[in-house]
């Protein structure tokens, strides 16, 4: 049996919780985009062809924004290519994951699934085989309002698909993606990237000027240039940039569940890292804004996906058109690892203003789907949808004493890891707690400061189901196998501040629990 005391007081405050810290992406890679959100003919498909199904487990996961269209993608993609008529649309070959691109599904089309979605767009821009008059054309075709030649053009397609012809008012801009990267299309050094993305930042201002822009950081952090890439790049351009962004993906090795399952250790030490260099080059420089962290690609994965029996080598196998790309099945193991990194997203939420999970559908994502089949949910749905709903108000510093688990890659860590909000508002606190004892039942006491539970609003809990083991997971024949269940282990004491909680978790789980507090 393992033991932590969580201690909450109200006066403990990080930041207010960033609505854009619930993000996604949806990137014309594999199956995310065609036969995922978009598949004319489906049983489910709406007048625009996109799956309803989806789109209603989508908005169930409460994502706010979307990152679109990639990733590596972005980095050979002409966004000309996707507007106008369908028949007009050129097919081109994608170098990024070794594909043909149809072109059937473009920006127009994405923007109107993402208004029907209730998300914000966040849109990336080519910056490794174009560069800064393509992206201001992008920034005037979307967001000009009427006029001159691109607006007029966006009208024009607009009209002809029966979609409003306003602007779109994309706010979010990525300035490409992963461009420290050799696998990139248009690989570039930092001095190169960050003189690119300083001149392509004030011409699409120039444009727009109340766009937020996102700058290229490393693409994880075993990069070799990894702090160096953040500032060069922002001595360059810390003045016209909003964010610099972060990405790192996570998974089990050789069996290593203890190490795995402490993996938002490194996702803390990272931000922190990238904060410092973001801070050097502020005081460095003279600067008087701050600049804040769009963490926009993390999730777990299986890269090996890519190789498996049904997911062939994409070179091997030739040019084809959306094939199945680490279609990862994910496990209560991967769910309680997505939970603690959300946890480690909050934590830092003073800094961190914005991430996007990745994917959304399909590819690496909490969501799968089927040609002309049904949709579901995969075990990784649940801690981001109970946190993007349940995370309001502020975010809370907490105090964690808790029990140690040792690891080989980090050592000994807290076998409870936690993260908390207070909605003064609602009159509510959420907590949100993983056990990662991998055999032992953790008794957790949450002590409230300044506040005391009146009530349990709600109790839920992921774990392993009955009579399976940690790799349980959601697939096509078992989509339910599991979800939330009501947490049983849980009773309010009387303390000299009032009333707290205890909670009794079972081995390698994540829960939530929602109090109503005075």
């Amino acid at each position: 049996m393992s033991h932590a005391r969580i201690t909450l007081d109200r006066d403990f405050t990080i930041a207010d919780v960033p609505a854009r810290l619930f993000g996604s992406f949806v990137e014309h890679m594999g199956r995310c985009v065609y036969t995922g959100i978009y598949e004319p003919g489906h049983p489910e498909a709406d007048d625009q062809g996109y799956r309803k199904d989806v789109m209603a487990l989508a908005k169930e996961l409460g994502a706010t924004v979307v990152r679109y269209p990639g990733g590596n993608f972005v980095s050979g993609y002409n966004w000309e290519d996707g507007v106008g008529p369908r028949q007009d649309r050129p097919v081109r070959i994608d170098g990024a994951w070794h594909t043909i691109e149809t072109n059937a599904f473009g920006l127009h089309e994405f923007v109107e699934w993402a208004r029907r979605a209730d998300m914000e767009v966040m849109e990336a821009i080519n910056l490794g085989t174009r560069g800064v008059d393509e992206a201001r054309a992008l920034v005037e075709y979307a967001n000009h309002p009427s006029g001159t030649y691109w607006s007029d053009l966006r009208r024009k397609n607009a009209a002809a698909m029966g979609t409003s012809e306003e602007p779109f008012g994309i706010k979010l801009w990525c300035l490409g993606n992963e461009l420290d990267g050799p696998w990139q299309i248009g690989h570039k050094t930092a001095e190169e990237y960050g003189r690119l993305a300083q001149e392509t930042a004030k011409a699409m201002k120039l444009v727009d000027p109340a766009i937020e822009l996102v700058a290229v950081g490393s693409s994880n952090r075993r990069m070799p240039t990894f702090g160096s890439w953040e500032h060069t790049v922002l001595t360059h351009a810390y003045e016209e940039v909003d964010y610099i962004s972060m990405h790192a993906y996570y998974q089990e090795h050789d069996g290593d569940a203890a190490s795995f399952l402490a993996e938002a250790v490194d996702m803390d030490g990272f931000i922190e890292g990238v904060i410092a260099t973001v801070d050097a080059v502020k005081a460095a420089g003279k600067h008087s804004k701050q600049i804040d962290i769009s963490f926009d690609e993390w999730n777990v994965w299986y890269q090996e996906g890519l190789d498996t029996e049904d997911q062939p080598d994409q070179v091997a196998k030739g040019w084809n058109t959306h094939p199945r790309l680490i279609e990862d099945k994910y496990s209560v193991t991967d769910a309680v690892v997505v939970g603690t990194l959300m946890h480690s997203l909050l934590r830092h939420g003073d800094r961190v203003r914005i991430a996007n999970q990745a994917q959304l559908v399909n590819v690496i994502a909490p969501i799968r789907s089927e040609e002309g089949g049904p949709a579901w949910r995969q075990t990784i749905f649940w801690p981001f949808a109970r946190i993007a709903e349940l995370a309001t108000g502020e975010i809370m510093r907490l105090a964690v004493q808790a029990d140690q688990v040792h690891t080989e890659r980090y050592g000994d860590v807290d076998v409870v890891d936690a993260a908390s909000t207070y909605d003064a508002e609602a009159g509510t606190v959420s907590l949100f707690v993983a056990n990662r004892g991998l055999e032992e039942p953790a008794e957790v006491s949450l002590d409230l400061r300044g506040l005391a539970a009146k009530s349990i609003l709600r109790a839920e809990v992921l774990r392993i189901p009955e009579g399976g083991d940690r790799h349980a997971a959601n697939d096509l024949q078992t989509p339910e196998a599991v979800g939330l269940v009501p947490l049983d282990g849980i009773r309010l004491e009387e303390s000299t501040e009032g009333a707290g909680v205890h909670l009794s978790l079972p081995a390698l789980s994540w829960s939530v629990v929602q109090l109503k507090v005075g």
